[in-house]
């Protein structure tokens, strides 16, 4: 099977240990990288930075077949704004959209080239701000990037995969608890990535026969995870009222995700599986 994961560019995150868990289960993986930060992944990838993280149980080394670069708020490279089209991270890279990416990969590797879309990238531009304080701009862009990005990835690669196909998503529990200082809208995006994914379960199961389920993570210390600002002691708490007090790992959040991709989950659609 090929994998194809929207949100990797270190080894720190929940994208990399969904990419590594695939791997070792024997998927090929290509992976979407944000333009800003590719050059970067580019250069420790190239230098070795990262050959540890990147060794499997078997001693073998993990290498992604293709590394795209993707913006997931844009649908289309027209629709994107010049001034980013022209910035000296993107005007290098070609087309860039989630379009941009599908057209990569069918050059790549041809139709029906696709068995599993992992979805593993959200942005809230003010998830610093209590809603109260945030604008009609930032929370429309938390929903852009973090949820509709999700309607946007089946929309334009479902047809890619073949039939039986599994698609994955990472929410979070202030989709459906209070989780204060989780701001700027980007609890609301992912009540809508909840909402989306039963929606997204029965058109796509319907049309292509593929299954589209969210893994709800705990807190998790990575470096996206650092923008809200207050994750150490999101993860203390957890640790001192959850029944399993050790702290998360992305490895947990991966094998999650290499079950629900795999032929083990095939009865399983439109769900939202916690794991925290």
């Amino acid at each position: 099977k090929r994998a194809f994961v929207a949100g990797v560019a270190d080894d720190g995150g929940f994208g990399f240990a969904i990419a590594k868990a695939l791997a070792e289960a024997g998927a090929s993986v290509c992976v979407g990288t944000w333009p800003p930060a590719l050059g970067i992944f580019e250069n420790m990838l190239r230098r070795g930075k990262l050959d540890e993280s990147m060794t499997l149980a078997s001693g073998e080394k993990m290498t992604f077949e293709r590394v795209y670069p993707l913006d997931a708020e844009y649908d289309t490279l027209a629709s994107t704004p010049a001034d980013i089209r022209e910035s000296k991270r993107y005007r290098e890279r070609g087309d860039f959209s989630i379009e941009g990416v599908k057209n990569a990969l069918l050059a790549d590797f041809g139709e029906g080239c696709l068995d599993i879309v992992v979805h593993s990238l959200a942005n809230g531009p003010e998830v610093k701000n209590p809603l109260l304080e945030t604008s009609r701009h930032g929370y429309l862009a938390a929903i852009g990037a973090s949820a509709y990005s999700f309607t946007a990835l089946v929309q334009q690669l479902g047809p890619l995969v073949r039939p039986g196909g599994s698609f994955v998503g990472l929410t979070y529990l202030a989709a459906e608890r209070v989780v204060p200082g989780y701001g700027g809208g980007m609890s609301t995006a992912k009540a809508a990535l909840e909402s989306d994914t039963r929606v997204l379960a029965f058109e796509a199961g319907r049309k292509w026969g593929h299954r589209v389920n969210v893994i709800s993570a705990g807190p998790f210390a990575s470096r996206a995870a650092s923008a809200i600002g207050f994750i150490g002691r999101m993860i203390d708490f957890y640790a001192a009222n959850s029944p399993l007090p050790e702290a998360l790992t992305a490895a947990e959040v991966g094998n999650t995700a290499a079950f629900l991709c795999s032929p083990l989950a095939s009865g399983i659609t439109g769900e939202t599986l916690h794991v925290d």
